[in-house]
């Protein structure tokens, strides 16, 4: 992503701020200042350029944000992830819990 370049991580805290981050990215990945509407749908097909991480609750299975996890961290890890979340009774979307979603190269994402 784009934060890796500048030494830092860019970690959104929500999947409407990845929408906003990464239409505000060029094709390099680089964020611009910005401003308007987006209908930006992020996809593992088109992948996120800007954003390396992302503070979000679980979602539905037929919501779009899955799609947007999966472009970020892979479909391997997200699906571990919501399987230990079935398993241990997490709750869902706005009132439930926060996950940490990393692309699949983090070193951690075995353990998590």
């Amino acid at each position: 992503g784009g934060g890796r370049r500048a030494g830092g991580r860019i970690v959104a805290v929500g999947t409407t701020a990845v929408r906003a981050l990464e239409s505000a990215a060029g094709p390099d990945g680089v964020v611009h200042a910005a401003s308007g509407w987006t209908d930006l749908v992020i996809t593992p097909g088109r992948g996120a350029r800007a954003v390396d991480g992302l503070l979000t609750g679980l979602h539905e299975p037929e919501a779009s944000h899955l799609l947007m996890l999966e472009a970020i961290a892979g479909r391997e890890a997200l699906y571990r992830g919501y399987t230990e979340a079935l398993r241990r009774l997490y709750l869902w979307h706005e009132f439930g819990d926060v996950h940490l979603i990393l692309p699949n190269d983090n070193p951690h994402s075995l353990h998590c």
